[in-house]
């Protein structure tokens, strides 16, 4: 196996399917004429560390292009700007502002929104006028809180969905024009680096390999890393498939299965299964040798895992301070997704921390999930709910602390 360092070069990744480049451009958020007032939301604190073991250093090896103070000074009161990572994906749009906090940073403020962008990508090959409406009224929040914060630097990504659509570069220029946000179509090889930036604090300790996966909305990353020269571990190998909850139902759903009753809904879910598996294939006869080792161990982040783990707790409704960091035997979750894809939509839609929201995707990503416990058999799942934007947040946050000209992170850089 490879050993791969996704690059990070400064250049624009193109829209081109297939594409891992890993060239991406890291920008300052853009200021426009102020919009239309966008409907305001309540500050949160969703995303605060609470676990020791997040407080470790960041070793980030380039400055990201764009994403500097003006050159031969630093800003007053330095550490305490704020900084943003949006993360717009195939089925979520998400902000957070952070400031520096020792080798740490503190969430200041952040938003969540579910969006489904890629909703009929699968089937057109494009971005519906809703789905982009829809996404355009999350950005405008976005775009009021980095306003109203004074970020003084960020950066916006988008993923699979403006990877795939034909109209993608299209609905980025939109964005810029009527949010002043410059999104990013990053590769899917930055995402997986990000990803394991944004989560690796979380694995279990130990010597052996280990997965890191990232269960999205158009994409499911999965990255085989092993120990690093300082606390950011060494991506071994890696793969990308075009399936996450959002194009793996719209996908099995097109085929015309019905889902009335539980024999045709376990015939759905085992397409499913079917379709990832195929998908996996290759990187799993890569990584087989590596997953018989006795100290393997297996960390997700996604909704679909942090989910399952929420019923895996029988919590009344969310909390992510009880399930980031949480570490869930893996029979646990291969029950709870034998026992969901044998549910109704209607029924799924009345199980706690599942709702109507999140009724129809769950299924997928349970298959998706069960994919990969097969082919990376760990007893126990490391659950994050965190990942590419604690990621930028990190990225950004090392490469300002280095100073301009240096070209390198600092060890000082939040983790």
């Amino acid at each position: 196996m490879a050993d791969i360092v996704p690059p990070d070069d400064g250049k624009r990744a193109c829209n081109t399917e297939g594409d891992t480049s890993g060239e991406v451009t890291e920008k300052r958020h853009l200021h426009s004429p102020k919009p239309a007032e966008p409907r305001r939301r309540p500050r949160s604190t969703e995303g605060r560390r609470r676990n020791p073991a997040s407080k470790q250093p960041s070793t980030g090896k380039h400055q990201p292009a764009g994403a500097h103070q003006p050159a031969g000074r630093r800003p007053a009161r330095y550490g305490r700007q704020a900084y943003a990572a949006l993360d717009l994906g195939t089925n979520n749009c998400r902000l957070l502002i952070a400031r520096p906090s020792g080798q740490d940073f503190t969430v200041i403020d952040a938003f969540s929104r579910v969006v489904r962008l890629g909703e009929g990508l699968a089937l057109s090959g494009r971005l519906s006028d809703e789905a982009m409406d829809r996404a355009l009224g999350a950005l405008h929040v976005c775009a009021e809180k980095l306003r109203r914060r004074n970020v003084f630097l960020a950066r916006s990504v988008a993923t699979e969905a403006c990877r795939r659509a034909a109209n993608g570069e299209r609905f980025i220029e939109r964005v810029r024009e009527e949010t002043g946000i410059a999104l990013d179509i990053i590769s899917a090889q930055e995402e997986a680096r990000l990803a394991v930036l944004g989560c690796h604090v979380l694995l279990e300790q130990g010597d052996g390999p280990a997965l890191i996966f990232d269960i999205g909305g158009g994409s499911t990353e999965l990255i085989l890393v092993g120990p690093g020269e300082g606390a950011i571990p060494r991506i071994l190998d890696w793969q990308s498939v075009p399936w996450g909850v959002v194009s793996l139902t719209d996908t099995v759903m097109r085929e015309g299965q019905s889902a009335e009753s539980e024999a045709d809904r376990l015939a759905l879910y085992a397409a499913m299964r079917q379709t990832v598996d195929d998908s996996f294939a290759p990187f799993a006869q890569r990584i087989a040798d590596a997953a018989e080792d006795e100290d393997i161990r297996l960390l997700g982040t996604s909704g679909t895992v942090t989910t399952l783990a929420s019923l895996h707790l029988e919590l009344p409704h969310y909390d992510r301070r009880a399930v980031d960091g949480l570490i869930v035997p893996s029979a646990s979750m291969r029950n709870i997704s034998a026992r969901l894809s044998r549910l109704s939509l209607e029924e799924r839609g009345r199980v706690p921390c599942i709702g109507h929201d999140r009724a129809e995707l769950v299924v997928a990503g349970c298959a998706i999930l069960e994919s990969i416990l097969d082919l990376w058999p760990a007893d126990r799942l490391g659950v994050a709910d965190r990942g590419i934007r604690e990621g930028i947040l990190r990225s950004l946050m090392a490469a300002d602390f280095a100073g301009p000209g240096t070209g390198q992170t600092s060890n000082r850089s939040a983790s």
